[in-house]
C-alpha cells in the first residue's frame, strides 16, 4: 500500500463505518424503503463508475418493451437542473445527463425522467404516466429508500469489486459485505473469449460475499456511425489509426477492441461525464492533422457523443471523419437463458 493510501485510510475507516451505520438503519427498518404495486429492477454497482449500468438497463428495456410499457428512472448525472426533468428526444445534456437522453435516443418509446431522489422520481413518472408498469433504475443500488423487487449487481471483469477498498482509498461506494444485498450478480465486460478457469475465480471470489445467481456479460460493439452530416456513412475498410477520444470512467475493453481494427490507437482520455470544451477538441484536432498518415479517423463512445452535438463544438470537425460507437450487452450463451428465466420468473410474481 502507498503512503498516500496510508494517510487516507482512517478516512476510508471512517466513511465505512457511516455507511455501515446507514445500511444498518435500513435493514432494521429506523430508515423506511418503500415498494411500488409495479415490478421495480435495479441496476448498480458497489464501485464508483465503469461497469455498463446503463447499457444493461438499455438491455432490460430491449427485452421488456414489447411486453411493458417502461419507465427509465436515473439520478442524471453532472446535469445542471435539479428535481423531476422529463427526457425528450431533443433534450440537452446539461439539463438531463448523457446516458438518459442516450436511453431516450434509442428506445424513444420508453418513459425516461431524471430525479436524485428515485423514491420521488418513481412518483412523479407514475403520475405523469399512468400506464407504466414497469420501472428500471440506473445506479441505484445504494438509493435505499426505494426497495426494488429485482436488485441487480453489477461488478466489472477488469476492476472486480472484491479486488478493491473504500473510498478514498479504493472506489469502492460500500463494504464489499453490500454485494449480500443483492439479487443477483452480473460480472460486466468480460473478454469474447471467457475461458472456465475465468469464470470459476469469479465464481469462488464473489461466493465470499454473495450466494445467489452470477451471470457474466460481455460489451458487444456495433457498427460505427457517423457524427457529423460530413463524415461518410461507414468508416473506410482498412484503417491505419484511430484517435479515440473517450470521458467514460473505465475504456479498457473499448481500447483493446480498437485495437484489433488499426495499426494504431492514439488516446484522448478523460474523467467519466466529462463536459468537452473546445480546448480539449482542438488539441484533438491538432494531433489528427499532424499525424503522418493515409487512412486516420476519430472515434468516440456512443454516451461521449451525447455531448458532442454541440455545432460550436462539432465545428471544429469539420473535414474530419468522426464516429462514434454504438455498443449492447451480451450474456454468454450459459448465461442468457439463466438470466432470462430470473427475469421471467420475478415478473410473474407481478400478474
Amino acid at each position: 500500500m502507498s503512503w498516500l493510501r496510508i494517510i487516507l485510510l482512517p478516512f476510508a475507516i471512517l466513511y465505512g463505518f457511516i455507511v455501515w451505520v446507514r445500511n444498518l438503519f435500513f435493514d432494521y427498518g429506523i430508515l423506511p424503503s418503500e415498494s411500488f404495486h409495479i415490478p421495480v429492477i435495479s441496476v448498480g454497482n458497489l464501485s464508483v463508475g465503469g461497469t455498463g449500468k446503463t447499457p444493461h438497463v438499455e438491455y432490460l428495456a430491449g427485452c421488456l418493451k414489447d411486453r411493458y410499457t417502461i419507465g427509465v428512472l436515473s439520478r442524471g448525472y453532472k446535469r445542471k437542473t435539479r428535481g423531476y426533468v422529463v427526457v425528450r428526444q431533443d433534450s440537452g445534456t446539461m439539463d438531463v445527463g448523457d446516458e438518459p437522453l442516450q436511453v431516450k435516443r434509442k428506445f424513444p418509446e420508453v418513459h425516461v425522467a431524471v430525479h436524485e431522489n428515485r423514491r420521488r422520481g418513481i412518483r412523479a413518472l407514475l403520475h405523469e404516466f399512468p400506464d407504466i408498469d414497469l420501472i428500471l433504475l440506473d445506479d441505484a443500488f445504494q438509493h435505499r429508500y426505494v426497495k426494488p423487487g429485482l436488485n441487480l449487481l453489477l461488478t466489472g471483469y477488469y476492476n472486480p469489486f472484491f479486488r478493491s477498498f473504500l473510498l478514498p482509498v479504493g472506489n469502492l461506494r460500500e463494504s464489499k459485505k453490500g454485494a449480500g444485498r443483492a439479487d443477483a450478480i452480473i460480472v460486466s465486460k468480460t473478454p469474447k473469449v471467457f475461458s472456465p478457469l475465468d469464470r470459476r475465480y469469479f465464481l469462488k471470489r464473489i461466493g465470499r460475499y454473495h450466494s445467489k445467481d452470477v451471470f457474466f456479460s460481455r460489451l458487444h460493439y456495433k457498427q460505427m456511425l457517423p457524427l457529423t452530416v460530413e463524415t461518410p456513412v461507414a468508416p473506410p475498410l482498412s484503417i491505419k489509426t484511430i484517435f479515440l477520444l473517450t470521458g467514460i470512467a473505465n475504456p479498457t475493453s473499448l481500447e483493446e477492441y480498437l485495437k484489433t481494427l488499426c495499426q494504431e490507437l492514439v488516446v484522448h482520455r478523460y474523467p467519466d461525464h466529462h463536459a468537452f470544451n473546445e480546448g480539449n477538441l482542438l488539441r484533438l484536432q491538432r494531433d489528427y492533422k499532424e499525424a503522418i498518415s493515409h487512412c486516420k479517423i476519430i472515434v468516440t463512445t456512443e454516451k461521449d457523443a451525447m455531448r458532442l452535438r454541440d455545432r460550436a463544438l462539432l465545428n471544429i470537425f469539420e473535414d474530419i471523419p468522426v464516429y462514434y460507437l454504438p455498443i449492447e450487452v451480451v450474456f454468454h450463451e450459459e448465461d442468457k437463458l439463466a438470466f432470462n428465466n430470473l427475469l421471467s420468473e420475478f415478473l410473474s410474481r407481478y400478474r
